[in-house]
């Protein structure tokens, strides 16, 4: 039975679902879920869940992301990027150095208005479903942070790549239409290549052409999205069937924070939090 983590370079064209879908059939393991939505158009770093693996795909969504974008000024679109209708074009020829001072704007907290095509829920329907019978709903404002926004270079007059780190609930296209608007020219999304999430950057990503081939060996184990957090084995049988049954376990001494528990037989169990030498669990995986 296959479990553990796949980090997908998504093929531009595909939905995540989609992507999930020929996951499922390669491995044969029904239970397989994704980690973050990439619309269709964007390619990159998409963290596949499989089996008992599944358990842990909230704690690839709420993380960082990063995403190398293109931005096309003058450009005004439906969708806000350029798979959608064009609603308007000006001239959108603006300067380095304009540009520059503009994103300082949009650096730290900012509030998004969620696009009309999304999967954003409003009264029980999906804003994309209404966006496609014509209809347009007020969307509230919600609060996303933008911890890194830089100017890469510029590809024509009017394209220029960004690279933006950010929080769980941002919408790219969304950014790069609001900085078009502060311009005052317009801006659409035509370009996004997802370079990190949950942890895993491009360096880790494989193809659906090398999971074809190669199989579960591709299979990263679960404990992999939680690298970050220092290991702790239990130190006797009596703690680790504590641990196993969800009770907190005393350990004197260990510092306050987030660890990877592993049992005396290096199976990873859970992860936990200590706070004042006791160990409570946070999720368990065994």
């Amino acid at each position: 039975m296959a479990n553990g983590i796949l980090i997908i370079d998504k093929p531009a064209g595909w939905t995540s679902m989609d992507v999930c879908a020929k996951v499922r059939g390669i491995l044969r393991e029904k239970r397989v879920g994704h980690g973050g939505t990439l619309d269709p158009m964007a390619t990159g770093v998409l963290p596949v869940f499989v089996g008992r693996a599944t358990r842990a795909v909230e704690f690839a969504e709420n993380g960082r992301k990063e995403y190398d974008a293109g931005l096309r000024l003058g450009l005004v679109t439906d969708t806000q990027d350029v798979t959608g209708t064009v609603l308007e074009t000006r001239p959108g020829a603006v300067g380095r150095a304009e540009l520059e001072e503009t994103l300082a704007a949009f650096r730290g907290e900012i509030q998004q208005i969620p696009p009309m095509y999304s999967a954003v829920k409003i009264q029980g329907k999906k804003l994309y479903e209404l966006a496609r019978k014509g209809q347009e709903v007020e969307r509230k404002p919600r609060e996303v942070t933008i911890y890194e926004l830089e100017l890469l270079e510029a590809e024509s007059e009017t394209d220029y790549r960004l690279r933006c780190l950010c929080s769980k609930g941002t919408y790219i296209r969304t950014l790069c239409h609001d900085i078009g608007q502060a311009l005052g020219c317009g801006g659409a999304l035509y370009r996004l290549r997802r370079t990190m999430a949950a942890g895993f950057t491009l360096a880790d990503a494989v193809t659906l052409e090398d999971l074809q081939a190669q199989g579960e060996a591709l299979l990263r184990p679960l404990d992999s999205l939680f690298a970050r957090h220092p290991a702790l084995t239990v130190r006797s049988p009596g703690q680790e069937k504590r641990v196993r049954c969800g009770n907190p376990v005393t350990l004197p001494g260990t510092a306050d924070g987030t660890y990877r528990v592993y049992g005396q037989n290096g199976d990873f169990l859970c992860l936990s939090r200590s706070k004042d030498g006791t160990l409570t669990s946070v999720k368990n995986f065994f």
